[in-house]
């Protein structure tokens, strides 16, 4: 027996892939657990492909969508400016 047909959640607009409100629940849940019980994932103002990752009200970076071939994983990208260091 193969595996289920996964069929991803698509924006109708452009064909992308969306990050469900579950998703964001699990990876908030996640993020708290493995680095810090206070970050945030929120769900993006006009994006559905992604989602931003805050410590209080600091935001510290997207977390990017990638569906490719029907394998869902997830890229955390944080950008770190000179004069913050």
């Amino acid at each position: 027996m193969g595996r289920a047909c996964h069929k991803p959640a698509l924006n109708s607009d452009f064909g992308e892939p969306i990050v469900k409100p579950e998703e964001i629940r699990k990876l908030e849940a996640y993020f708290k657990r493995v680095l810090n019980p206070q970050l945030e994932v929120r769900a993006r103002p006009r994006k559905d492909d992604s989602a931003e990752v805050y410590l209080g009200e600091e935001f510290l970076g997207i977390l990017y969508l990638d569906d490719e071939d029907g394998d869902r994983s997830y890229n955390f990208s944080m950008a770190i400016l000179d004069v913050d260091l």
